[in-house]
């Protein structure tokens, strides 16, 4: 799977911008320290932009830190896009998440309800200032992301390898996931199709933590009998704990209508590929 546009990516360094440099031939790399100038210079006889830049947001929100969260993804995307809208640039593709849509309900992108919190509100504003692009215009809604090398699954193997693995509080709170290799397949399509739009970035067949827990335990031939209180999860990451804890059934309806094929749509093929 290997593309011949000419791509330029924002936020590179991460776990899926790292992916992603693999994947195309022709990679410029945009840093949030470029100024107009130097960004104008980069995106000469570029075909598309893919904008994954901010901090990282699994982290304790301080006051202090939304404002990092905040900067780095709605000024990053409005100074990216005002440049894009006087290149040549034929094709944006910007990112959101999940964490937009209300708890605890079944929800495809034709939900217009989002969830009142902060990393709502964030993935709203962040959305608005992409769409601000008068270029063709895709937003992945990423959800919990599965790979080896980053995201959520690194921090969880080494305690089901030693068998310390179990559901978070009573396991039934939803978790709407991608493996890696469907994500980059998924930036693949929507770049050969050029098609615009809201799509949520999450396989066709969530999974309630409880599930996910004993997938994982039985991926890796350990017990999964220690559970994670959710007060726990709390003290560590207090409001942030809402990443870990919300309950998000999601579906990816809008690629899925367009013919997108995922290789992993299921979360045993998924880990049992991406551990094994």
């Amino acid at each position: 799977m290997i593309s011949n546009s000419k791509i330029a990516i924002a936020g590179a360094s991460g776990f899926i911008g790292k992916h992603l440099q693999h994947i195309f031939k022709d990679v410029v790399i945009l840093y949030r320290s470029d100024n107009l100038e130097v960004l104008t210079k980069k995106l000469e006889d570029m075909d598309v932009v893919i904008n994954l830049s901010g901090a990282p947001i699994v982290k304790r929100w301080s006051e202090r830190y939304k404002k990092v969260l905040y900067d780095s993804r709605i000024d990053t995307t409005r100074k990216l896009v005002s440049v894009i809208n006087k290149s040549d640039v034929s094709y944006f593709i910007s990112t959101s998440a999940i964490g937009i849509y209300p708890n605890d309900r079944a929800h495809d992108e034709s939900c217009t309800e989002y969830k009142d919190d902060f990393l709502a509100s964030l993935c709203v504003d962040w959305e608005a200032e992409a769409l601000q692009c008068q270029k063709p215009t895709a937003i992945l809604r990423f959800g919990v992301v599965l790979g080896k090398e980053g995201g959520g699954l690194v921090k969880m193997l080494l305690p089901f390898k030693l068998g310390l693995g179990g559901s978070i509080g009573d396991g039934k709170m939803m978790t709407s996931w991608i493996a890696i290799s469907d994500l980059l397949k998924m930036y693949q399509f929507l770049i050969d199709n050029k098609v615009e739009g809201i799509f949520n970035a999450v396989a066709p067949h969530p999974v309630n933590n409880e599930i996910f827990t004993k997938i994982l335990g039985k991926v890796l031939h350990r017990p999964t009998i220690v559970p994670l209180p959710l007060f726990i999860l709390k003290i560590i990451y207090g409001e942030a704990s809402c990443i870990l804890i919300d309950s998000k059934e999601i579906y990816p309806k809008r690629v899925l209508e367009l013919g997108f094929d995922f290789e992993y749509p299921t979360l045993y093929d998924a880990l049992e590929h991406i551990i094994h």
